[in-house]
């Protein structure tokens, strides 16, 4: 039988104890020294949230309750220490490379879309931030202005000048809120769309806007409460995307081509174009049925610029008038077939209505002018090829009822049931499950609030969730101080991105083996949840943390959440990627093997420059 230890031994466990739970204050004391602010000088909301953590959270005990399979080995091994990538790669986006890109084909813009390296052709070393990078000024100010340092790319000032794009100010670029439609700023152009789309009142929430330029239609979209979903190619007009997300707007590197876009069918409550030079009436109305897709019954495609009221316009878009009359009668002849119902044409710019059901639109029963996409799934959209078909509608038993079920107005969209859930389409998956997912998040954001006391006051504005499930993580959070890219990975069992739409909330397909379509330093915090489980033996470990590493801003941070063995593992190769890390214990208690793993990537910048500590 094993005999007690004595006092001796008691006081020392005692005084371990204390010296673990004052290391670790004094640790996120120092960790908030070296966060960095704007201009180089210490952050004092970082180091705040440090000062106020709750510091009686203790690290792991891996003898008392769980295996040392894959803990103690890692821990006392050596850390591989990733080094810095050489300064041009500073701008790296992998899969919109543009050396890569120009060996593709340039018909349909497939140059244009994603090109992966090749596992030997990846790079295993850490993007580095530009030389004088700064952290982005706060929402709302940094919708208006974006340092200078972090995106050092002044072309879209000459070529937009007299657009109101942006604009270059001493030591900051200075977004007026024009675009290429409306130079005399976006919230009048807005308000001209209001007259016709029901935007007050929560009814459009979730908007498409093809070919954003530097997104300010979504980005003053927000303040009425509208999330956008901009997306424009990595081209001549350098850094667009970048420019939006800097500017704290939702945006993606990406492009109306040869394959689908990565969004679920039903999905957006309007759609936008303005002067998007999209052909829209090319490949027997491809584009407009991609839009068609995503589309939710009832929802509107505003399509402002050329060849709209060309008689008027002609001259200004120096093209005939024979050419633009085609473009436009091609649109019209397409939007008929879509069963869109034309609302509005003033100006430059004309309004569509999808119609809510097939049954309240007569051509479909026309079966020999329609051709029907014959695919089953209209979901499974990632890297297929986009074809010239009408996606079909769910049924309805009646010409009043809206296909696929309505959808309440926002905000009571955020935790009503979806109607893709309450009507049974997602297999496996019923309300009480969905109802059980959301209180459990709010339980996890709760605990997580408790170590990070600025996670819900908007010091993060750009989020990611890598593994969103329903949504569960961005509901807990909504808040107009943030917004979150909800992230559902293709190799999931169950296509749950259709129910994130479902509650007003945006996101995307991704297949996490490849790299995001967005630019290095994007995301102020990422979230991942049971997704290093997900792509166990999928691909590499390592190859997953560098590309988080490459969207995450320096003093961004990152919340993991999975089994304590894999999160081991990841804390290994999270302290060789300057990251500061803490390993703390599942909120339910130390018996429970999923942990939570908290990382702040630490503040450094290119040219030689060493980490601050």
């Amino acid at each position: 039988m094993a005999m007690k230890g004595g006092p001796a031994e008691s006081r020392t466990r005692s005084t371990v104890s204390i010296c673990i739970v004052v290391g670790m204050c004094v640790f996120f004391y120092i960790l908030g020294a070296w966060q960095k602010s704007g201009f180089g000088k210490g952050d004092s909301i970082a180091l705040e949230i440090t000062k106020r953590t709750d510091c009686t959270i203790l690290p792991i005990s891996y003898d008392t309750h769980h295996s040392k399979k894959g803990s103690s080995g890692d821990l006392v091994s050596p850390v591989k220490k990733f080094k810095p990538c050489p300064d041009r790669f500073t701008d790296y986006t992998p899969c919109q490379d543009q050396n890569r890109a120009m060996k593709f084909p340039r018909e349909n813009m497939n140059y244009r879309e994603r090109h992966c390296p090749l596992q030997k052709e990846k790079l295993h070393c850490l993007v580095p931030p530009p030389k004088g990078y700064v952290a982005p000024f706060p929402w709302p100010k940094s919708r208006d202005y974006v340092p200078f340092a972090n995106c050092p790319y002044k072309s879209l000032t000459v070529e937009k000048a007299i657009q109101n794009w942006v604009q270059y100010e001493g030591n900051v670029f200075r977004f007026p809120g024009g675009g290429t439609q409306f130079p005399q700023g976006a919230d009048k152009y807005i308000d001209q769309l209001a007259a016709v789309i029901p935007i007050a009142n929560g009814t459009v929430r979730t908007a498409l806007d093809t070919g954003c330029g530097v997104a300010s239609w979504g980005a003053y979209l927000l303040k009425r409460n509208v999330l956008a979903m901009p997306f424009a190619p990595r081209d001549s007009h350098e850094a667009q995307v970048q420019f939006a997300l800097e500017r704290g707007v939702p945006a993606v590197i990406g492009v109306l081509g040869t394959i689908k876009l990565p969004y679920p069918s039903r999905a957006f409550d309007m759609a936008h174009c303005s002067r998007c030079l999209i052909p829209w009436g090319l490949n027997d109305g491809l584009y407009m049925m991609e839009v068609d897709r995503v589309l939710r019954p009832g929802g509107y495609w505003v399509l402002s610029g050329p060849p709209i009221n060309w008689k008027v316009n002609y001259k200004g878009w120096q093209r005939t008038k024979k050419d633009l009359e085609a473009e436009q009668n091609k649109i019209e002849e397409i939007a008929e077939l879509l069963c869109w119902e034309k609302v509005s044409e003033k100006g430059e710019t004309a309004i569509w209505r999808k119609r809510v059901n097939t049954e309240s639109c007569p051509s479909r029963h026309e079966e020999s002018t329609v051709q029907m996409c014959k695919s089953t799934n209209a979901d499974d959209v990632w890297y297929k090829t986009m074809k010239a078909c009408v996606t079909p509608l769910p049924d309805v038993e009646n010409p009043s009822e809206v296909a696929g079920g309505a959808i309440k107005p926002f905000p009571s969209r955020l935790n009503a049931i979806p109607p893709r859930i309450a009507n049974g389409l997602i297999p496996g998956v019923s309300s009480q499950a969905y109802e059980k997912d959301n209180k459990m998040w709010k339980k996890h954001v709760k605990a997580y609030s408790n170590v990070n006391k600025y996670l819900l006051t908007g010091r993060y504005r750009n989020i990611m969730d890598m593994n969103a499930g329903f949504g569960g993580f961005a509901a807990a959070i909504e808040s107009p101080k943030s917004w979150v890219m909800n992230v559902v990975p293709t190799i999931g069992k169950i296509a749950t991105l259709g129910s994130v739409y479902g509650r007003g909330l945006i996101g995307i397909y991704h297949d996490w083996c490849e790299a995001f379509s967005t630019y290095p330093r994007t995301y102020d915090l990422i979230h991942a949840s049971g997704l290093f489980t997900l792509y166990k033996n999928k691909c590499s470990l390592e190859d997953i943390l560098l590309e988080m590493d490459r969207i995450l801003r320096p003093e961004g941070a990152v919340i993991m959440r999975d089994d304590v063995d894999i999160l081991t593992k990841v804390d290994k190769f999270a302290r060789g990627m300057r990251w500061n890390t803490r390993l703390v214990d599942h909120e339910d208690g130390p018996l429970v093997r999923e942990k939570v793993l908290y990382a702040v990537k630490q503040y450094w910048v290119g040219g030689n420059q060493t980490a601050s500590t």
